[in-house]
Protein backbone atom coordinates (compact mmCIF):
# COMPACT_ATOMS: atom_id res chain seq x y z
CA UNK A 1 0.00 0.00 0.00
CA UNK A 2 0.94 3.64 -0.43
CA UNK A 3 0.59 5.42 2.93
CA UNK A 4 0.48 9.13 3.79
CA UNK A 5 2.18 10.05 7.10
CA UNK A 6 1.22 13.37 8.71
CA UNK A 7 3.66 14.00 11.57
CA UNK A 8 5.33 17.32 12.39
CA UNK A 9 8.14 15.82 14.49
CA UNK A 10 10.92 14.80 12.02
CA UNK A 11 12.23 12.05 14.31
CA UNK A 12 8.78 10.51 14.76
CA UNK A 13 8.07 10.89 11.04
CA UNK A 14 11.27 9.06 10.14
CA UNK A 15 10.47 6.31 12.65
CA UNK A 16 6.99 5.80 11.21
CA UNK A 17 8.47 5.77 7.71
CA UNK A 18 10.89 3.00 8.67
CA UNK A 19 8.14 0.95 10.34
CA UNK A 20 5.82 1.31 7.36
CA UNK A 21 8.57 0.31 4.93
CA UNK A 22 9.31 -2.78 7.02
CA UNK A 23 5.78 -3.88 6.17
CA UNK A 24 6.62 -3.64 2.45
CA UNK A 25 4.57 -0.46 2.02
CA UNK A 26 5.56 2.76 0.31
CA UNK A 27 4.91 6.10 1.98
CA UNK A 28 5.26 9.87 1.85
CA UNK A 29 5.68 12.12 4.88
CA UNK A 30 4.07 15.50 5.51
CA UNK A 31 4.98 18.01 8.22
CA UNK A 32 1.85 20.17 8.24
CA UNK A 33 -1.88 19.75 7.66
CA UNK A 34 -1.66 22.06 4.64
CA UNK A 35 1.09 19.97 3.03
CA UNK A 36 -0.88 16.79 3.76
CA UNK A 37 -4.03 18.16 2.16
CA UNK A 38 -2.13 19.23 -0.95
CA UNK A 39 -0.42 15.83 -1.16
CA UNK A 40 -3.62 13.83 -0.81
CA UNK A 41 -5.19 15.85 -3.61
CA UNK A 42 -2.13 15.40 -5.82
CA UNK A 43 -1.76 11.60 -5.59
CA UNK A 44 -3.61 8.50 -4.46
CA UNK A 45 -2.98 6.99 -1.03
CA UNK A 46 -4.33 3.73 0.38
CA UNK A 47 -4.19 4.78 4.05
CA UNK A 48 -3.21 7.76 6.21
CA UNK A 49 -1.41 7.94 9.57
CA UNK A 50 -2.31 11.26 11.24
CA UNK A 51 -0.73 12.93 14.26
CA UNK A 52 -3.21 14.66 16.58
CA UNK A 53 -1.22 17.78 17.50
CA UNK A 54 -0.05 19.78 14.49
CA UNK A 55 1.52 23.23 14.00
CA UNK A 56 -1.36 24.41 11.80
CA UNK A 57 -4.32 22.56 13.31
CA UNK A 58 -5.16 19.22 14.86
CA UNK A 59 -5.94 15.71 13.77
CA UNK A 60 -9.68 16.19 14.21
CA UNK A 61 -9.75 19.02 11.69
CA UNK A 62 -7.67 16.98 9.24
CA UNK A 63 -9.99 13.99 9.60
CA UNK A 64 -13.05 16.12 8.95
CA UNK A 65 -11.36 17.51 5.84
CA UNK A 66 -10.50 13.99 4.62
CA UNK A 67 -14.05 12.71 5.07
CA UNK A 68 -15.51 15.76 3.32
CA UNK A 69 -12.97 15.92 0.48
CA UNK A 70 -11.78 12.35 -0.09
CA UNK A 71 -14.57 10.36 1.53
CA UNK A 72 -14.58 7.22 3.62
CA UNK A 73 -12.59 5.07 1.21
CA UNK A 74 -9.31 6.34 2.72
CA UNK A 75 -8.65 4.57 6.05
CA UNK A 76 -7.20 6.94 8.67
CA UNK A 77 -5.32 5.98 11.84
CA UNK A 78 -4.56 8.63 14.45
CA UNK A 79 -1.17 8.34 16.16
CA UNK A 80 -0.50 10.56 19.16
CA UNK A 81 1.23 10.76 22.53
CA UNK A 82 -2.07 11.71 24.17
CA UNK A 83 -3.99 8.78 25.62
CA UNK A 84 -6.82 10.58 27.43
CA UNK A 85 -10.23 9.11 26.70
CA UNK A 86 -11.73 12.45 25.47
CA UNK A 87 -9.03 12.68 22.77
CA UNK A 88 -9.67 9.10 21.67
CA UNK A 89 -13.41 9.76 21.47
CA UNK A 90 -12.84 13.02 19.57
CA UNK A 91 -10.63 11.26 17.02
CA UNK A 92 -13.12 8.45 16.41
CA UNK A 93 -16.04 10.86 16.17
CA UNK A 94 -14.10 12.99 13.68
CA UNK A 95 -13.72 9.98 11.38
CA UNK A 96 -10.68 7.99 12.51
CA UNK A 97 -10.74 4.25 11.79
CA UNK A 98 -8.32 3.49 14.61
CA UNK A 99 -6.18 5.15 17.29
CA UNK A 100 -2.62 4.32 18.40
CA UNK A 101 -0.73 5.82 21.34
CA UNK A 102 2.96 6.65 20.83
CA UNK A 103 5.42 5.15 20.76
CA UNK A 104 3.93 2.88 18.09
CA UNK A 105 4.86 -0.79 18.50
CA UNK A 106 6.10 -2.10 15.11
CA UNK A 107 4.04 -5.28 14.83
CA UNK A 108 0.92 -3.66 16.29
CA UNK A 109 1.19 -0.74 13.87
CA UNK A 110 1.48 -3.01 10.82
CA UNK A 111 -1.37 -5.21 12.08
CA UNK A 112 -3.64 -2.18 12.58
CA UNK A 113 -2.74 -0.88 9.11
CA UNK A 114 -3.69 -4.24 7.58
CA UNK A 115 -6.91 -4.44 9.61
CA UNK A 116 -8.01 -0.91 8.68
CA UNK A 117 -7.34 -1.65 5.02
CA UNK A 118 -9.36 -4.89 5.14
CA UNK A 119 -12.32 -3.11 6.73
CA UNK A 120 -12.21 -0.36 4.11
CA UNK A 121 -11.96 -2.79 1.19
CA UNK A 122 -13.61 -6.08 2.24
CA UNK A 123 -13.86 -7.43 -1.30
CA UNK A 124 -10.45 -6.40 -2.52
CA UNK A 125 -8.14 -9.03 -3.97
CA UNK A 126 -4.81 -9.57 -2.18
CA UNK A 127 -1.60 -7.76 -3.09
CA UNK A 128 1.08 -10.25 -4.17
CA UNK A 129 4.65 -9.56 -3.07
CA UNK A 130 8.02 -11.16 -3.78
CA UNK A 131 11.07 -9.18 -2.75
CA UNK A 132 11.03 -5.87 -4.62
CA UNK A 133 8.04 -6.90 -6.73
CA UNK A 134 4.45 -6.03 -5.84
CA UNK A 135 1.27 -6.83 -7.78
CA UNK A 136 -1.99 -5.11 -6.93
CA UNK A 137 -4.54 -7.29 -8.73
CA UNK A 138 -7.50 -5.03 -8.00
CA UNK A 139 -5.79 -1.96 -9.43
CA UNK A 140 -4.06 -3.88 -12.22
CA UNK A 141 -0.70 -2.49 -11.14
CA UNK A 142 2.73 -4.12 -10.93
CA UNK A 143 5.60 -2.28 -9.27
CA UNK A 144 9.29 -3.13 -9.11
CA UNK A 145 11.27 -1.42 -6.34
CA UNK A 146 8.35 0.99 -5.96
CA UNK A 147 8.32 1.89 -9.67
CA UNK A 148 5.12 1.14 -11.60
CA UNK A 149 5.84 -1.00 -14.69
CA UNK A 150 4.08 -0.71 -18.04
CA UNK A 151 2.75 -4.10 -19.14
CA UNK A 152 0.23 -5.32 -21.67
CA UNK A 153 -2.86 -7.04 -20.27
CA UNK A 154 -1.53 -10.51 -21.11
CA UNK A 155 1.87 -9.71 -19.63
CA UNK A 156 0.15 -8.58 -16.44
CA UNK A 157 -2.04 -11.71 -16.35
CA UNK A 158 1.03 -13.88 -16.89
CA UNK A 159 2.88 -12.10 -14.07
CA UNK A 160 -0.08 -12.69 -11.71
CA UNK A 161 -0.08 -16.39 -12.59
CA UNK A 162 3.65 -16.67 -11.92
CA UNK A 163 3.47 -14.80 -8.60
CA UNK A 164 0.59 -17.02 -7.49
CA UNK A 165 2.69 -20.11 -8.22
CA UNK A 166 6.15 -19.12 -7.00
CA UNK A 167 8.60 -22.02 -6.92
CA UNK A 168 6.29 -24.36 -8.86
CA UNK A 169 7.11 -26.01 -12.17
CA UNK A 170 4.55 -24.70 -14.66
CA UNK A 171 3.97 -26.26 -18.07
CA UNK A 172 3.32 -24.20 -21.18
CA UNK A 173 -0.13 -25.79 -21.43
CA UNK A 174 -0.91 -24.69 -17.88
CA UNK A 175 0.10 -21.10 -18.65
CA UNK A 176 -1.89 -21.14 -21.91
CA UNK A 177 -4.96 -22.31 -20.02
CA UNK A 178 -4.64 -19.80 -17.16
CA UNK A 179 -3.68 -16.73 -19.19
CA UNK A 180 -5.22 -17.24 -22.64
CA UNK A 181 -8.12 -19.61 -21.84
CA UNK A 182 -9.00 -23.21 -22.64
CA UNK A 183 -10.40 -22.49 -26.11
CA UNK A 184 -7.49 -20.34 -27.24
CA UNK A 185 -5.99 -20.90 -30.69
CA UNK A 186 -2.53 -19.61 -29.78
CA UNK A 187 0.34 -22.04 -29.39
CA UNK A 188 3.22 -22.55 -26.98
CA UNK A 189 5.42 -20.08 -28.84
CA UNK A 190 3.12 -17.31 -27.64
CA UNK A 191 3.88 -18.31 -24.06
CA UNK A 192 7.62 -18.25 -24.78
CA UNK A 193 7.37 -14.80 -26.38
CA UNK A 194 5.45 -13.31 -23.45
CA UNK A 195 7.75 -14.93 -20.88
CA UNK A 196 10.76 -13.48 -22.71
CA UNK A 197 9.20 -9.99 -22.68
CA UNK A 198 8.27 -10.27 -19.01
CA UNK A 199 11.74 -11.50 -18.10
CA UNK A 200 13.27 -8.50 -19.85
CA UNK A 201 10.84 -5.86 -18.52
CA UNK A 202 10.89 -7.08 -14.92
CA UNK A 203 14.58 -8.10 -14.97
CA UNK A 204 13.75 -11.63 -13.85
CA UNK A 205 17.37 -12.68 -14.21
CA UNK A 206 18.22 -12.85 -10.52
CA UNK A 207 19.44 -9.26 -10.13
CA UNK A 208 16.34 -8.41 -8.05
CA UNK A 209 16.28 -11.65 -6.07
CA UNK A 210 13.97 -13.62 -8.40
CA UNK A 211 14.45 -15.25 -11.77
CA UNK A 212 12.49 -17.06 -14.46
CA UNK A 213 14.02 -20.47 -15.14
CA UNK A 214 13.32 -22.30 -18.40
CA UNK A 215 12.79 -26.05 -18.09
CA UNK A 216 13.63 -27.68 -21.41
CA UNK A 217 10.72 -29.38 -23.12
CA UNK A 218 8.24 -28.49 -20.36
CA UNK A 219 7.84 -24.90 -19.25
CA UNK A 220 9.06 -22.50 -16.57
CA UNK A 221 9.63 -21.97 -12.87
CA UNK A 222 9.61 -18.59 -11.09
CA UNK A 223 12.04 -18.96 -8.20
CA UNK A 224 14.00 -17.08 -5.56
CA UNK A 225 17.74 -16.60 -5.95
CA UNK A 226 19.48 -17.49 -2.68
CA UNK A 227 21.75 -14.84 -1.28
Amino acid sequence: MHIAILEDDPVQRELLTLLVQQGRHTCKGFETAAAFQAGVQAETFDLALIDWMLPDGNGGEVLQWVRKTVGWQLPCIVITAREEEPVTVAALEAGADDYIVKPAKPLELLARIAAASRRARPGQLPVLRAGEYEIDITRQRLAMAGQSMELTQKEFDLAVCLFQNMGKLLSRDFLLDKVWGVSTEVDARTVDTHVSRLRRKLKLDGTHGWKMVSVYGFGYRFERVDG
